[in-house]
């Protein structure tokens, strides 16, 4: 007897789109497989529109090869309350009109939050991706939101043995959680011939490995006149011997601007609008070091084994640190660190178990095993 899953993937901003590509390719290639007969895989991408800007987002979709969203609720920008509750009154509608087998959310979003909400008062199967990364500081968003997805949901996809770990402690059944590997290192794998054809090191003028890649865009370190100065005038202290990149993300640039923060934008300290996938993974890799305060960076250059200092007092991704190459820094600390790190070797550390652009295979293997 043929069994027709429907599932619906939710994708709400940027670095949701990375973790939802090759989710949706496994399911197009299950689709395709004629061994596959007895399960029918049918998959509607909802982007909430948590991000909207055309270069935080649709330059994504692009680079991605993701099919344009099947519906896009709109919900724009907003206080996180305000942010939630829009997600949820648009998505309960169609969750009641489509009816699912499972809703798919991933990592850590207002969207991610919002949606697991809906589904659990409906009483719809909700699988997470990304399921039990803790920060312990429930000081972020983000943390809140990764807290309450994982009680609510009924499969829990982690994607390194600490997520486990954490879920265990707090209470969530064995029968729950699988560890099904870091799936955005699938759409990582599956885009290297892509990234590695990039040309944005000719565009900029630089050399490979003698060059520092910064992101920074958290409120902890551009909403502070003080803070954000620092590392402003940080980038333009070791410019002097290195060339920086600073792919600036617009909350960043606003801040400098409100703040009214002058730099010596130069050759060698180059403010750069935010990049595309193909061209940020290749800054990744190539770079001496990266400086960034982004959870997805810590994972690409931990597979790349590129030195990272990530500027935040914990991380979520404990195994970027025991495993890989990232290493935490704070504003006080950040130019010893930075010294520091540019005596290390280019390469370091290694890349965690099951970070082997297999994770979504085994995601939707799971799906299938909790279905049928």
């Amino acid at each position: 007897m043929n069994k027709k899953i429907k599932i619906l993937i939710i994708a709400g901003a940027r670095p949701n789109f990375m973790k939802v590509a090759p989710i949706i390719k496994q399911i197009l290639s299950h689709s395709l497989d004629p061994t596959n007969h007895h399960t029918q895989l049918e998959y509607l991408l909802i982007h909430t529109g948590q991000h909207y800007d055309e270069k935080m987002s649709d330059i994504f979709f692009e680079d991605l090869g993701i099919p344009a969203p099947d519906i896009n609720l709109t919900v724009g920008s907003g206080s996180h309350a305000v942010q939630t509750a829009n997600v949820m009154m648009k998505f309960e509608p169609i969750c009641d009109q489509e009816k699912p087998d499972w809703v798919v959310v991933v990592g850590d979003v207002n969207s991610t939050l919002a949606c697991t909400l809906v589904c659990a008062k409906l009483g719809i199967k909700i699988a997470h991706v990304e399921a039990g990364l803790r920060s312990f500081d429930r000081g972020m968003p983000e943390e809140i939101n990764r807290i309450v997805t994982d009680a609510l949901a009924d499969l829990l996809l982690t994607p390194s043995t600490d997520a486990n770990d954490n879920l265990k402690k707090e209470g969530i059944p064995d029968s729950k959680i699988k560890l099904v590997g870091n799936v955005m290192i699938d759409s990582l794998v599956t885009n290297l011939e892509k990234v590695r054809a990039s040309q944005i090191l000719n565009q900029l003028g630089l050399v490979k490995k003698n060059f520092v890649y910064v992101t920074l865009h958290r409120p902890s370190n551009v909403d502070s006149r003080e803070g954000l100065t620092i590392i402003m005038s940080e980038l333009e202290r070791i410019s002097d011997d290195i060339p920086v990149v600073f792919s600036m993300h617009p909350r960043t640039r606003k801040m400098c601007e409100q703040f009214c923060i002058t730099f010596d934008e130069n050759k060698k300290l180059r403010i750069v609008d935010p990049l595309g996938y193909h061209d940020s993974l290749f800054l990744t890799e190539a770079a001496r070091f990266i400086l960034t305060d982004s959870g997805g960076i810590q994972e690409e250059s931990t597979y790349f084994k590129t030195p990272c200092l990530t500027l935040r007092p914990n991380t979520e991704r404990p195994v970027t640190i025991t495993m890989g190459s990232n290493k935490l820094t704070t504003i006080d600390r950040l130019s010893a660190d930075i010294d520091e790190v540019l005596g290390f070797c280019t390469e370091i550390g290694q890349i965690p178990p099951l970070w082997d652009g297999l994770a979504s295979e085994r995601i939707i293997s799971c799906l299938i095993d909790k279905t049928i």
